[in-house]
């Protein structure tokens, strides 16, 4: 496990060189951080990688940039969120209310992982 969240912070640096920072915290935060979360919840070998996957995003980026980004992904987030429940025509393609507490799960544990001042060790 230790290996794939390496290469995935590894091509997160050259998508920065490439297409910018927010390419790159989108990348490896909202879309390989939050599948390594979900992975985690059922399997141990992604659990005992999740801090050192969590630590290494958190030196790839300052403080000021986590923050920022992060605020940016939960507007743009409760704004599909709120263009959808207003969209009734499409109901076929709207998420269920348990999908949507879950990823709000899943982004509050990214969010709290990415900005606590200190990561424990237990």
């Amino acid at each position: 496990m230790h290996e794939l969240w390496k290469e995935q912070c590894e091509a997160a640096q050259d998508i920065k060189l490439r297409y910018g920072l927010q390419a790159a915290f989108d990348s490896v935060v909202t879309e390989k951080l939050l599948n390594f979360i979900s992975a985690a919840a059922n399997h141990p070998d992604f659990a005992r990688e999740l801090p050192r996957f969590v630590s290494e995003v958190r030196r790839m980026f300052t403080s000021d940039d986590i923050r920022s980004h992060m605020a940016r992904i939960e507007r743009e987030q409760q704004a599909k969120d709120a263009a959808a429940s207003e969209d009734d025509d499409d109901e076929a393609f709207r998420e269920s209310p348990a999908t949507v507490a879950a990823r709000a799960r899943q982004f509050a544990i990214i969010k709290e992982l990415l900005t606590a001042q200190e990561l424990g060790t237990s």
